[in-house]
């Protein structure tokens, strides 16, 4: 609740722990969307603010981004969804203590849904193929030839695999 890491350090633990070959797990992330340095028992509420929401929001993409784009890095997880009975009563959470979004789950919902998101309407080449760099995770392919219906599959990027999938049109 003290403030943020510096992006080399961020790089630096993740280079560091990943020279034990497991997959890195970030938990507990959380980045306050109000004042820095806030002391409980004060008497005063520690609420959100326009700008520690600013704040948020540019830090949480930071954040998710150098994760996001380190190889050994498997998970994140934001330790309060929202600020409502948050821990410390933090302005902690992507959502407001009345449930509405803040500028955080904007702007991570939109890494996660549209960049990071594998989104592709391809031909194939004559013999049939389409090839396509995409990000590891699940994907339903739907195939469509003239004068037959589609064909739909689901299949799944791996890591350390070939990741290639064939879809037979009869």
């Amino acid at each position: 609740h003290g403030g943020t890491w510096p992006t080399e350090k961020i790089w630096e633990v993740c280079q560091r722990f990943a020279r034990f070959g497991v997959p890195l797990h970030f938990t507990e992330a959380t980045v306050v969307s109000g004042k820095l340095g806030w002391q409980q028992g004060d008497g005063t509420p520690w609420d959100s603010t326009p700008e520690g929401e600013a704040y948020q929001a540019r830090e949480v993409v930071r954040f998710y981004t150098m994760l996001f784009s380190h190889p050994a890095v498997e998970a994140i997880t934001w330790w309060d969804f929202s600020d409502y009975h948050a821990w410390q009563r933090a302005p902690a959470g992507f959502l407001r203590k009345d449930m509405t979004p803040k500028p955080a789950y904007d702007e991570l919902k939109s890494l996660i849904k549209g960049r990071w998101w594998t989104k592709l309407e391809a031909e194939s080449n004559a013999a049939g193929e389409v090839g396509f760099r995409g990000f590891l995770g699940d994907y339903r392919i739907t195939v469509t030839v003239a004068g037959k219906g589609p064909i739909s599959k689901t299949f799944v990027l791996s890591q350390g695999d070939q990741n290639r999938v064939k879809v037979r049109v009869e």
